[in-house]
C-alpha cells in the first residue's frame, strides 16, 4: 500500500512540476509579446521624428587636405601614446584622453606635465573628430588644429616650443623611419606640422557607432522598449534643442544657464565665462560648445569644468537651466537609459598601447 501512495505523490508531484513550467514558459512568452507591442506602439510614435531629428554616424571622419594613410594612422597611434610629447615625459595625449576609458580621465580637471591643473574638463576624444569645432569654447577649427595645441600649453603638456620638439624626436630613431613612411613625398618629413596631422588622423579613427545608429538606419528592434521610452521623452521635453544631429550635440553653442546662473547649481568655483574668453563678445559669455552625448553614460564627471559627478543630476541641472524644466525622477531615469544606448566602445587593439613604446 505505502508503495502504491508514493507511486500516486510522485505523479502528482511531476504533474505540477510540468505544470508550473508550462504555466512559467507561458508567462515569458506572453510578457515578450506585451514588450513587442509596447515597442511597436512606441516606434510609431517616435520612430519618424526620430529619424529626421538624427543621423547614423558617419563612418569615417576624413579630412581632404590631411590624406588617411595606414602609415600615418600608425605613426599618430605611437605619437598619442608618448610622453615625450610632454616637456618632463609625465604626459601623453592618451594620459587625458585616456582610450581605456572612453577617451577621458574621468577628473574634474587634468593634471599636466609638472602637476598643476587645468582649468577645464578634458573632453572626450572619441568621435571628436566628427565635431564642427575643437575645445568648450571652439578656439581649434578641427583635431589637426587642436592636436598642437595641448602640446605648447604651459600647464598641460608644456613642450617650450615646436622646434624643441621636433629636434626631440628626430634624436628618436623609431621616428626617422615612422615619418618616412608617412610622409614619402616630403624631403623633411619630421615637421610640427605633420606631428599635429599624423596624430589627428589616428583620432579619426576613433569612431564608436552604437546600437542606437542600427536604430536609425531602420532597425526598429535595436533599441529596447525602455531606451525607446528614454527616446520619447528626450524628443519631447526638448533635449533636442541643442543635442540634434548624428553626435546629439558637438555642433552649435549654447549658452550654459539660460533660464538661471549655471554656478549655482552646479557648486562651480571659480565662475568660467566660457566662450567670452576667446572673442570678448559680451553676447558670448557663459557660453560652450554643446558636448555630444555619445558616451556620455562613461564621460563623467560632467560640464566644462567636471563639477557634477552624476548623469541623472547633470541631467536634472541642464533641464532646469536651459529648459526651465523640473524633471521628475522617472523622466531622469528615460533619459539616463536612452543615453545608455549611445555608448560603445573601442576595439580592443585599438587602445592598446603600441608594443614600439
Amino acid at each position: 500500500m505505502r508503495t502504491i501512495n508514493l507511486f500516486f505523490v510522485l505523479i502528482l508531484f511531476f504533474a505540477i512540476s510540468c505544470g508550473d513550467k508550462k504555466s512559467s514558459k507561458k508567462n515569458v512568452m506572453e510578457q515578450q509579446m506585451e514588450a513587442q507591442k509596447a515597442s511597436a506602439e512606441l516606434e510609431t510614435q517616435i520612430g519618424e521624428r526620430a529619424r529626421s531629428t538624427f543621423q547614423a554616424l558617419a563612418s569615417k571622419a576624413e579630412n581632404p587636405n590631411n590624406t588617411m594613410t595606414d602609415a600615418k594612422v600608425k605613426l599618430g597611434k605611437i605619437l598619442y601614446f608618448d610622453t615625450r610629447l610632454s616637456k618632463d615625459g609625465t604626459q601623453s595625449c592618451n594620459t587625458c584622453h585616456d582610450l581605456n576609458t572612453f577617451g577621458v580621465d574621468n577628473k574634474p580637471t587634468s593634471p599636466g606635465d609638472n602637476g598643476g591643473l587645468g582649468d577645464r574638463n578634458s573632453p572626450t576624444v572619441l568621435n571628436a573628430a566628427l565635431h564642427t569645432s575643437q575645445f568648450w569654447d571652439g578656439r581649434a577649427k578641427d583635431v589637426e588644429e587642436q592636436a598642437g595645441m595641448p602640446i605648447l600649453n604651459p600647464v598641460e603638456m608644456a613642450i617650450p616650443s615646436e622646434k624643441f620638439l621636433v629636434d626631440r624626436l628626430s634624436k628618436v630613431e623609431l621616428y626617422k623611419g615612422l615619418f618616412k613612411d608617412a610622409f614619402p613625398d616630403e624631403s623633411k618629413p619630421l615637421t610640427y606640422v605633420n606631428i599635429q596631422n599624423a596624430i589627428a588622423v589616428f583620432e579619426r579613427t576613433l569612431l564608436t557607432p552604437s546600437k542606437f545608429d542600427d536604430y536609425l538606419k531602420g532597425n526598429a528592434n535595436a533599441l529596447s522598449v525602455d531606451e525607446k521610452k528614454g527616446l520619447k521623452t528626450f524628443m519631447e521635453v526638448g533635449c533636442t534643442t541643442c543635442h540634434m544631429g548624428s553626435l546629439l550635440g558637438g555642433n552649435i553653442f549654447q549658452k550654459f544657464g539660460v533660464y538661471g546662473n549655471y554656478w549655482e547649481m552646479t557648486g562651480s568655483d571659480p565662475i568660467d565665462d566660457g566662450r567670452f574668453k576667446e572673442t570678448g563678445n559680451e553676447a558670448e559669455k557663459y557660453m560652450f560648445k554643446v558636448p555630444s552625448l555619445r558616451n556620455i553614460t562613461k564621460t563623467h564627471p560632467y560640464f566644462h569644468d567636471g563639477s557634477v559627478e552624476s548623469l541623472e543630476e547633470a541631467t536634472k541641472i541642464i533641464a532646469k537651466l536651459n529648459l526651465n524644466i523640473d524633471l521628475s525622477d522617472e523622466q531622469v531615469k528615460d533619459l539616463v537609459t536612452f543615453m545608455g544606448a549611445l555608448t560603445a566602445d573601442l576595439p580592443s587593439e585599438v587602445k592598446q598601447k603600441p608594443a614600439e613604446l
